[in-house]
């Protein structure tokens, strides 16, 4: 237990299963899944090893609690309303939760043992598109084109090497030098008419393409 200046113990905040989970979320947001192990989990809450593992009681469980985590973070749509408003909420609000988290996006349909948040957010999901007419075919084929939309492109999204609008000139310009041969016509022709162009922001995709999947599902609907 540490000591504060005046020599006296200073408690530290007991554990419990949510802080442990809680705080494997941090050390995976921090250094990515590869860095989230029982000795750096227990490092980061201030505590010893065989203390984490009386909430949990290996890898497995930790990984299948966090990544319940982050689905209770999702926004749930409801079902009975408009339906493509309400799946376009849940796909911006899974997007930005893994932003935050993209380590969890290749564990997201991975675990085999899903917690309750995880069951709920699929159960809603399904609901909506069923109460919108969908039938089962139709809803298992929305709910995987849709899911690997927005998984793919937060993927290439944190994947590049540029943040926000205002970098993207100083990534491309070195790669600008290349294109001088004349060999790369067409992507001198992109780069110079579209992506170089003030304003251009890669995320602004992600609203054109969800609303292209929205009319396309919802031709198929009627």
């Amino acid at each position: 237990m540490p000591e504060r200046l005046d020599g006296s113990r200073e408690e530290r905040p007991r554990l419990s299963r949510e802080r442990v989970l809680r705080g494997a979320v941090a050390v995976a947001d921090a250094g990515g899944i590869d860095s989230l192990t029982i000795r750096s989990l227990a490092q980061s809450l201030g505590a010893k090893p065989m203390s984490v593992y009386y909430y949990v009681a290996n890898k497995d469980e930790i990984l299948d609690g966090i990544i319940d985590l982050v689905f209770s973070e999702i926004e749930l749509p409801t079902p009975g309303g408009d339906w493509r408003a309400e799946i376009r909420r849940r796909a911006h609000s899974a997007r930005r939760v893994l932003r935050a988290h993209p380590w969890a996006i290749g564990l997201m349909e991975s675990r085999t043992s899903p917690g309750p948040a995880t069951l709920r957010h699929h159960d809603m999901v399904i609901a909506t598109l069923r109460a919108a007419g969908f039938s089962h075919v139709l809803t298992a084929h929305a709910y995987a084109l849709l899911d690997s939309y927005t998984y793919g492109f937060v993927l290439q999204e944190v994947g590049l090497p540029f943040d926000g609008s205002d970098t993207v000139a100083d990534v491309a310009e070195p790669i600008m030098e290349r294109f001088s041969t004349g060999d790369y016509p067409h992507l001198v022709e992109m780069a110079t008419d579209y992506y170089l162009r003030p304003g251009y922001d890669f995320g602004a995709e992600f609203e054109w393409g969800l609303n292209l999947l929205l009319d396309a599902l919802m031709a198929r609907a009627t």
